[in-house]
C-alpha cells in the first residue's frame, strides 16, 4: 500500500495534489485556503480507490466488459455498465483508509456541532474540469447523506459511477483510457439552500465577457443543473454591478429538503402558488452572487461556471456559500478567434472587467 494520505481537509489541500484528489476536491480545496466561502469537508483521496481495487482483484473483469462491448450497441453498453458498477460496489475498504475516514467524518461532525452531520458526497475524478473537456454531470453526486456507514457505502457509488454507460461513453469521446481515471471523493457538510442555482461569467449565449449570468431557483441546485428546473435568470454588468437583464420564470416545483426514515432527503416537490412566480433571489443576493463568481474568475484566472447557494442556516450576510467553480468550457475554447475578431470597444471593456486581458488564451488547470 503506497504512502499516501487517506483524506485531507479542503484547508490543506494544494493545487499540485490534483492526481491524488481529483479535480472537483482540488478546487474546493484552492477555492477554501483563497478564503472563498466554501462549506467545510475533506477529500478521499484517490490512493483509497487505488487501494480498494488493487486489493479487489476484479479490474482484469471490469477490463473485459469494457474492451469487449460495442459502444454503437446501448443495450450492450448498458449491461456491461450495470455490471462493472456491481463488481466496483463489492470492494472492500482497506482498514487503514476505513478507520481514517471514520475520524474524518467524526471531527466534521465535531466542527459542525451536529452529530452525524449531513454531508453531500460527491465524485472527484482525475479527468474533471479541464478547460478542454467538462465531467460536469458525467460522475454521480449524493445529498443528505448521514451517518459514517452510509458515508462508506456513497464513497463506493461515486467510485462505480466511473462505470456508467454515460461515462465510458464520454470518456471514450474525449479519448481518455478507462483504466488510467482514479476517483476521489469529496465529503462536504451540506448547506440548507433557500435558493440556489449556477453562474457563469461571461453570458453564455454569446460568449460576451462584460456581464455575470446567473440562473437561479428554489431549494437545491440540482434542478437547475439536471435542467429539471426552468431558472430565473439574470445578466449583472461586471464593471457597474447593475442588473441588466431578468427573467424570472415560473417555478411549479422544486428539490427541496423533507423528512425521511433516517435523516432529512431531498425530494422533487410542488411548490405553493405563491412561491411561482416570484424571484427566488433578491436584487442584493444577484448582486452578491455576481460578485462572488467575479472572485473566483479573479483567483483563477478564467472565465468561470460556478455553483452556489443561499444557505438558510446562515445570517443574510454570510449565506451565499459557494459549491464549486470550474472553468467554463465552451466560449474558452473560441477565446483566440474571439480576440481576433474583437473591436477597440470590446477589448477596452475586457481590459475593464479582466485584468489577465493580455493572458486571456492561457488556462488554469
Amino acid at each position: 500500500m503506497a504512502d499516501h494520505p487517506t483524506a485531507v481537509l479542503f484547508d490543506d489541500l494544494c493545487p499540485e495534489q490534483h492526481a491524488l484528489v481529483g479535480g472537483k476536491c482540488a478546487s474546493l480545496g484552492t477555492m477554501s485556503q483563497a478564503g472563498l466561502p466554501v462549506p467545510p469537508g475533506f477529500a478521499v483521496t484517490t490512493q483509497v480507490f487505488i487501494d480498494a481495487r488493487a486489493a479487489s482483484g476484479l479490474m482484469p473483469r471490469i477490463k473485459e466488459l469494457i474492451d469487449d462491448v460495442d459502444l454503437t450497441d446501448q443495450a450492450a453498453l448498458a449491461r456491461a455498465a450495470v455490471e462493472a458498477r456491481e463488481l466496483v460496489l463489492s470492494w472492500g475498504l482497506p482498514e487503514v483508509h476505513e478507520k481514517r475516514i471514520r475520524q474524518m467524518y467524526a471531527d466534521l461532525c465535531a466542527r459542525c456541532g451536529v452529530e452525524d452531520v449531513p454531508v453531500a458526497v460527491r465524485s472527484s475524478a482525475t479527468a474533471e474540469d479541464s478547460p478542454d473537456a467538462s465531467f460536469a454531470g458525467e460522475h454521480d453526486t449524493y445529498l443528505w447523506v448521514c451517518g459514517i456507514d452510509a458515508v462508506l457505502e456513497k464513497i463506493r457509488a461515486c467510485w462505480a459511477s466511473l462505470y456508467t454507460d454515460r461515462a465510458i461513453a464520454y470518456r471514450e469521446e474525449m479519448h481518455y483510457d478507462h483504466n488510467h481515471v482514479d476517483m476521489a471523493v469529496a465529503v462536504q457538510k451540506m448547506v440548507r439552500p433557500r435558493a440556489a442555482g449556477v453562474a457563469f461569467t461571461l453570458d453564455p449565449s454569446n460568449g460576451d465577457r462584460s456581464g455575470i449570468c446567473i440562473d437561479s431557483a428554489w431549494g437545491f441546485g440540482e434542478g437547475v443543473v439536471s435542467g429539471d428546473v426552468t431558472p430565473d435568470n439574470f445578466l449583472v454588468d461586471k464593471v457597474l454591478w447593475a442588473i441588466k437583464r431578468r427573467t424570472v420564470s415560473p417555478k411549479t416545483h422544486a428539490h427541496l429538503l423533507v423528512d425521511g426514515v433516517d435523516c432529512p432527503r431531498v425530494d422533487r416537490v410542488p411548490l405553493d402558488a405563491d412561491r411561482v412566480s416570484v424571484p427566488s433571489l433578491t436584487d442584493e443576493e444577484i448582486v452578491a452572487v455576481a460578485r462572488l463568481a467575479r472572485t473566483a474568475e479573479k483567483h483563477y484566472g478564467c472565465a468561470q461556471d460556478i455553483e452556489w447557494a443561499v444557505d438558510d442556516d446562515l445570517p443574510s450576510g454570510e449565506a451565499i456559500v459557494l459549491l464549486q467553480a470550474r472553468p467554463e468550457t465552451v466560449w474558452s475554447k473560441r477565446s483566440h478567434a474571439v480576440a481576433a475578431k474583437s473591436d477597440l470597444v470590446s477589448s477596452i471593456v475586457d481590459t475593464l472587467v479582466n485584468p489577465l486581458y493580455a493572458r486571456k488564451g492561457s488556462q488554469h488547470t
